[in-house]
């Protein structure tokens, strides 16, 4: 007889339009890339299932759209979200500057509509600059700053990163509410 169990988690995937949200999911769940910007229209949904010990772990990535015309939408996408990732860019322009300082306006988001969750921090395109000109410092004190679990420099281009970070989270999620489940 089998002890296995099963989990479900919801995952909010958040941040400005633009910086790799729906790639970096698609990278994780299929192993794919388009390098054709989509704008993403409100929200999508990517089920994946994964196993961790003999348990199976029940995914859903919500992908928001970044763009302020779906904001009414957020508190119900957010609902029943067991942990969230904030992505920002590294690209050296406006949507690189930009989506690292929006990083407060979407922590201070999932903290209103979910609470305490866990979140990380997906520093993405790194593909796209020289990695000795990345401002680790900058990030590590964004991550204090919001309390953030930790970060991880991404690119749903090249794949670098990628598995790390979703993992992470999911192991992170997997061991909380393994124990929980172990305490009843």
């Amino acid at each position: 007889m089998s002890n296995s169990q099963e989990f479900g988690f919801k995952i909010a995937i958040i941040g400005d339009g633009g910086v790799g949200k729906t790639s970096l999911i698609k990278k994780y769940t299929k192993g794919t890339f388009e390098k054709d910007y989509i704008k993403t229209i409100g929200a999508q949904f990517s089920r994946y299932d994964k196993d961790i010990n003999e348990d199976k772990i029940n995914l859903i990535f919500w992908d928001i759209a970044g763009q302020s015309d779906f904001k009414f939408l957020h508190p119900l996408f957010y609902k029943e979200s067991r942990a969230g990732i904030i992505v920002c860019s590294l690209e050296e322009n406006d949507l690189g500057t930009n989506s690292f300082t929006h990083i407060e306006n979407w922590n201070n988001e999932l903290i209103k509509y979910c609470g305490d969750i866990p979140v990380v921090l997906f520093v993405n395109k790194v593909d796209l600059v020289e990695t000795n000109n990345i401002d680790t410092i900058q990030i590590q004190e964004a991550v204090h700053k919001y309390n953030l679990l930790r970060y991880f420099i991404t690119s749903a281009k090249t794949g670098e990163g990628v598995i790390e970070a979703f993992n992470a989270l999911i192991e992170k999620l997997y061991s909380k509410y393994k124990q929980l489940s172990s305490q009843k």
